[in-house]
């Protein structure tokens, strides 16, 4: 028996929640600052920020900085990340689970601090270019957890809070939903540790990408 849909909307994010992207990400964040000659963050540190826009994410990983050196280093990021995302791809199982959204007729979206770029290169690398019905990055609107990315999708599809869905595997994304008013869903297998989650409220914290296919089918 089908039981009746409850989101219409579904918004994942990108690194870390569809895409096996975050240990690349902290690399190349790690060596960008190594070209420079500035303190290399920790991992940790260098997780931290994924998800929020290029500048501000750098601004987090590696403060102090005079204002006119961001924009070098994300320009090495940049060097380093799209010399090596050939590397990357979807978390296993991934395609098959936007598929089966499709198929029940939800919209599927992307809010990502991916620049334009970045996230146009990666659909067509992960070859699923077509499957999202809208998407929006950080250089295009503002970086989360500002709630304008959801926003700017629900007026687009006429959805209303209640009835969308953000995902995502860091603290970022959980901030962005509970900013717009929307339920959220939480990843542990992304940037950020699970333990953090649970103040923002998610619906579930799942571990894998096959238990989040099996939660949105049971419960989406």
């Amino acid at each position: 028996m089908n039981l009746p849909r409850r989101f219409d909307l579904i918004v994942f994010d990108w690194d870390g929640t569809l895409y096996d992207s975050t240990a690349l990400i902290v690399r190349c964040i790690q060596d960008a600052c190594v070209d420079l000659g500035v303190p290399v963050p920790s991992n940790e540190a260098a997780a931290y920020v994924i998800g929020l826009g290029l500048q501000d994410a750098l601004r987090h990983a590696v403060p102090g900085l005079e204002a006119s050196s961001y924009p070098a280093l994300a320009q090495r990021y940049r060097h380093h990340y799209f010399a090596r995302q050939h590397e990357l791809s979807l978390f296993e199982g991934t395609l098959e689970m936007l598929q089966a959204l499709k198929a029940r007729h939800h919209w599927l979206a992307v809010a990502t601090g991916k620049a334009r770029r970045g996230l146009d290169e990666a659909l067509a690398n992960a070859q699923i270019a077509g499957i999202f019905d809208g998407t929006r990055t950080a250089d295009e609107t503002a970086s989360k957890p500002d709630p304008r990315m959801l926003l700017e999708l629900m007026r687009e599809f006429g959805a209303e809070p209640e009835r969308t869905l953000m995902i995502g595997d860091t603290t970022h994304d959980l901030q962005l939903a509970v900013n717009a008013g929307t339920p959220s869903l939480a990843v542990s297998y992304g940037a950020h540790s699970h333990e953090a989650f649970d103040a923002y409220g998610p619906l579930a914290v799942l571990h894998s990408t096959a238990e989040l296919h099996r939660w949105l089918i049971d419960h989406a």
